[in-house]
This record gives C-alpha cells, sequence and structure tokens, in this order.
C-alpha cells in the first residue's frame, strides 16, 4: 500500500514539477492568458463529464458558498497560472521551480499571523533559511540586487505567484465539505469565468498569441498531467498514508523542476541554484520536523492531563 502511495505522489510532484517547463516552452506558442483560460477550460469539461452526478448530489453545499469557491478558483488556478506563465517569459523555469518551494513557508507565516497558530524557534528558523533560498534565487544569486530592488520582472512575478497561491491554499480551510470531484468542477468552472477578463485584455493590447501545434501538445500536457492525474493521484495518496506524510512530497516539486529544465530546455544550472535548494528544502524539513515535534509533545500534555484528570 505504502509503495502505491509513493508511486503516486511521486508522479504528482513530477507532474507539477513539470509545469514550469511546459510554461517555458509554451512561450511564443501561446500567450499565459489564453493558456490559462484553455488549461481550465478543457479541464473543467472534462471533470464535469465525469462527475456531474456527483456534482448534482453536492450542489445544495456548494451553492451556499459558491461565491467563496469563485474566489478560490480565481485565485488558485487562475491567477497563480497567469503570473507562473508570464514569468516565464522574463526568467528561467529553474528559477521558477525554486521560487515555488516558498510556498510552505509563506503558508506557514500566515497562519501564524491570521490564525495565531503556534510556532516553534525551529520553525523559525526553517522559515529564515527557506526565505534566504528564494531572496538567493530571485537575485540570481547577488542578494545585493535585492537592497538595490534590481529584481527580474520574472522573479518579481513568481513571488507575487507564490503569495497568491499560498492565501488560496489557506483559505482553503473555509470549503465547504463537499466531495472533491465537486469541488474541482466548480473551481476548475470558477478559473474558466475568471480568466476572461485577462484573455481580454491580452487579446485588446494585441499580446495574445493563439496556441500553434507546439502551444496545442502543451496544452494538452498541461491538462492531463498537472490538472486532472495530479489531482488525483495526489488524492488517492493522501487517503493512503495520511495528508501530514503525503504533505512532504510537495517538496520534490522544485527538485523535479529543475531536473526537467536542465535535461529538456538545456538551462544552465548554476551554484547559486544548488545552494538555494538546500536552503529551501533544508528549511522546510527543519520547520516540519520541529512542528511535528511540537504536536507531539502537546498530545502527549493533554494525554497526561486527560489521565490526571480520570
Amino acid at each position: 500500500m505504502h509503495r502505491n502511495a509513493y508511486v503516486l505522489l511521486l508522479a504528482t510532484t513530477l507532474f507539477w514539477g513539470g509545469n514550469a517547463v511546459a510554461g517555458k516552452l509554451a512561450v511564443g506558442h501561446a500567450s499565459p492568458m489564453l493558456l490559462t483560460s484553455l488549461r481550465w477550460a478543457f479541464a473543467a469539461a472534462f471533470l464535469g463529464a465525469v462527475g456531474w452526478s456527483r456534482l448534482r448530489v453536492d450542489w445544495a453545499v456548494a451553492r451556499r458558498q459558491l461565491w467563496l469557491l469563485v474566489a478560490l478558483g480565481g485565485l488558485g488556478f487562475t491567477a497563480f497560472n497567469a503570473a507562473l506563465y508570464s514569468a516565464l517569459n522574463f526568467t528561467s523555469a529553474i528559477n521558477a521551480s525554486i521560487e515555488q518551494a516558498g510556498m510552505p513557508m509563506v503558508i506557514f507565516a500566515a497562519n501564524f499571523i491570521l490564525f495565531r497558530m503556534r510556532v516553534s524557534w525551529g520553525q523559525i528558523l526553517g522559515f529564515l533559511l527557506s526565505l534566504t533560498g528564494i531572496a538567493l534565487t530571485a537575485s540570481h544569486g547577488d542578494l545585493r540586487s535585492l537592497l538595490a530592488l534590481d529584481m527580474n520582472f520574472g522573479d518579481a512575478l513568481m513571488l507575487i505567484a507564490v503569495l497568491v497561491y499560498s492565501a488560496y491554499t489557506v483559505a482553503l480551510r473555509f470549503k465547504p465539505d463537499i466531495h472533491w470531484l465537486s469541488l474541482m468542477i466548480v473551481m476548475t468552472s470558477a478559473a474558466v469565468v475568471t480568466s476572461l477578463p485577462f484573455v481580454a485584455w491580452e487579446i485588446g493590447t494585441g499580446r495574445a498569441i493563439a496556441p500553434d501545434a507546439t502551444g496545442w501538445a502543451i496544452t494538452a500536457y498541461m491538462v492531463l498531467f498537472p490538472s486532472i492525474l495530479a489531482q488525483i493521484f495526489y488524492i488517492r495518496g493522501v487517503e493512503l498514508i495520511g495528508a501530514n506524510r503525503a504533505g512532504l512530497f510537495i517538496n520534490m516539486v522544485p527538485i523535479f523542476g529543475t531536473l526537467l529544465s536542465v535535461m529538456i530546455i538545456g538551462e544552465d544550472f548554476q551554484l547559486y541554484h544548488a545552494v538555494a535548494i538546500v536552503l529551501v528544502l533544508g528549511g522546510i524539513w527543519l520547520a516540519e520536523h520541529s512542528g511535528r515535534k511540537m504536536a507531539s509533545a502537546e498530545e502527549l500534555l493533554a494525554a497526561e492531563k486527560h489521565s490526571s484528570d480520570a
């Protein structure tokens, strides 16, 4: 059972790591906003065909929080991918992959600020290490450029994308209790609707590029692998080994993204990329390890208190 979960979760992170590479390959073959809209339009059509009966069962609950689901789809699916694909016009897929690894730490900080979740010194140190790795990547190995506010436009867009997806993840705690398939149908449909103003802007400003044969092939990859299969595999992986253990596999996304960028696109892997990966993943590991220890200590304390009360 565990072996099946590991295969599914590794495939999931491979597909997600390939999303940045696909976005880089799409430059000149399909414009970012059209690419985002087409990706979610096809995904919504497929998921709707498969899960329509399930959505009918859940619709009464989903309708009561429809605006929240529309906001989640617009934020996590439309805004994030529009920023990601736009960023790849100006920065490397390696940079985009490593910078995405900052999401767990931004989520951690948001939960602390907004919901006063307890943190340990290990989590704080892990956050700072990951933040240093992201800054090193965004500054292309020269942290002084950040002090001078001299940052590549693509890397700045990626940092916005990271903030957007982190906000989406934190907001997921408020989603209605419905089947994952119903949730995906509503949010992908919302992504299509919320992407249309971006597409209109792209067409109106003359920036739109209709997909050619390569663009359609990339779109097909994005629909089938990062949008559909990755979601299904991840959910099944969580069912097999639990959310906490499955979540650790997300740390593989920047690794796969970097390897695919070098192998497929031929991007140069610099020393600062290696240092940044070590800092980011090391920081995430330290934060999660410290968080698990703190949670275990709290559970033990609660058990002892319950035993003494009894």
